[in-house]
């Protein structure tokens, strides 16, 4: 009985991340520069592949397995910001600015004191 719960319950979370994963790939199509769409594929698209992590994890019901399950999604939670900080951060100082409807622009203020 407890094992067909939790085969319900991850493949409602495969449903899930497979939304979340839907955002983030149409977020990396619809929106309009660098800067969101790396927002979007860095917030969304994490989410997705831990509600999906997740789903295996319950579904596997064995011990090593959702153990890699969450170290990977503890992987993604640490190293998804930082990668998308340093390239963000990378693609600023090589000269791809964001679009013009863009209102604040800290990094652009700190870089023009500095020089």
């Amino acid at each position: 009985m407890i094992v067909e719960i939790l085969q319900y319950i991850a493949a409602l979370l495969v449903l899930v991340g497979g939304i979340f994963s839907l955002l983030a790939a149409l977020g990396l199509v619809r929106l309009p520069d660098l800067y969101t769409r790396m927002h979007a594929a860095s917030k969304a698209g994490v989410v997705g592949a831990g509600f999906v992590l997740l789903a295996i994890a319950l579904a596997a019901f064995d011990g090593p397995i959702i153990l890699r399950a969450l170290m990977g999604i503890a992987f993604l939670l640490l190293t998804t910001p930082v990668s998308a900080h340093l390239l963000a951060r990378a693609a600023y100082f090589s000269g791809h600015k964001p679009v013009e409807f863009t209102v604040v622009d800290d990094l652009g203020s700190d870089v023009k004191s500095d020089l």
